[in-house]
């Protein structure tokens, strides 16, 4: 019987071994996220994260030596969390290229050294852009909206960084919480004079979120505080605006 035990625990081995670590970064959003007032949004000390940059630049190399093959190995969720976490950590890293002498993420430009469109890192044996990791692999690949509040772009407008790595077993409840996060967060989401006044990335992704009425109408009790509100808003009644989106760095400066 032990004998058994063994022979199985040896052929499982293995699979184990194909488990991406992100202990690393896990351990610098810990230390250098800080959560706002009401804890749906935050910021993030990039000052502490540049005196940490060795760790989070050997980080970055161990998301570069992953091969397609074993990538494709990985089941979904593992794979998106793979994906996630490495979009947020390039994008950290090319914002300290330039910090603390950046004010937002669009100081790199947006016809010439786009930030988004630079393929600036490695990643699955090519040379890759942010925008190759939202557009091409985690919104065409897995179909999945809450990923949107996931990413971080480095701007106060966007969805908050989490303060935790993304991770396979607790993905689905990750991106539900960061959903839920946002949408309840008053300064970006919010029923108000008889309009669902929500963020721009409802409108420049609204195919990822049709129809968007109904879409709304499951979070309605986060959007407004008030029972009215709340009801026009599940009923689908609400008229939409959409926020002048805030690309200010998401800086925790002293």
């Amino acid at each position: 019987m032990a004998s058994r035990l063994i022979l199985a625990w040896l052929a499982w081995l293995p699979l184990a071994a194909l488990a991406f670590d992100h202990q690393a970064w896990d351990g610098l959003l810990r230390r250098h996220v800080v959560l706002l007032p009401g804890g749906n949004a935050s910021q993030l000390g990039y000052a502490g994260m540049a005196r940490e940059r060795k760790a989070l630049r050997a980080y970055l190399e161990s998301l570069s030596r992953v091969g397609q093959s074993e990538f494709d190995g990985w089941p979904p969720p593992e794979r998106m969390a793979f994906l996630i976490n490495a979009y947020n950590a390039f994008t950290v890293e090319k914002v300290l290229t330039r910090y603390p002498d950046i004010g937002s993420i669009w100081d790199f430009g947006k016809l010439f050294g786009n930030p988004f469109k630079d393929e600036f890192f490695e990643l699955l044996g090519a040379k890759r852009s942010l925008d190759w990791i939202e557009h091409q692999r985690l919104r065409k690949d897995y179909r999945e909206p809450r990923i949107h509040y996931a990413v971080n772009c480095a701007s106060v407008g966007c969805p908050m960084l989490r303060e935790e790595a993304y991770a396979e077993a607790r993905l689905d409840a990750q991106l539900e919480e960061q959903a839920r996060r946002f949408l309840s967060d008053r300064s970006r989401n919010r029923q108000r004079q008889g309009a669902l006044e929500v963020s721009k990335i409802f409108d420049w992704f609204r195919q990822d979120f049709e129809p968007r009425a109904a879409y709304f109408a499951r979070y309605a009790s986060l959007l407004s505080d008030r029972p009215e509100e709340q009801a026009a808003i599940a009923a689908e009644k609400a008229p939409l605006r959409f926020l002048d989106y805030d690309w200010s760095l998401n800086d925790a400066r002293p």
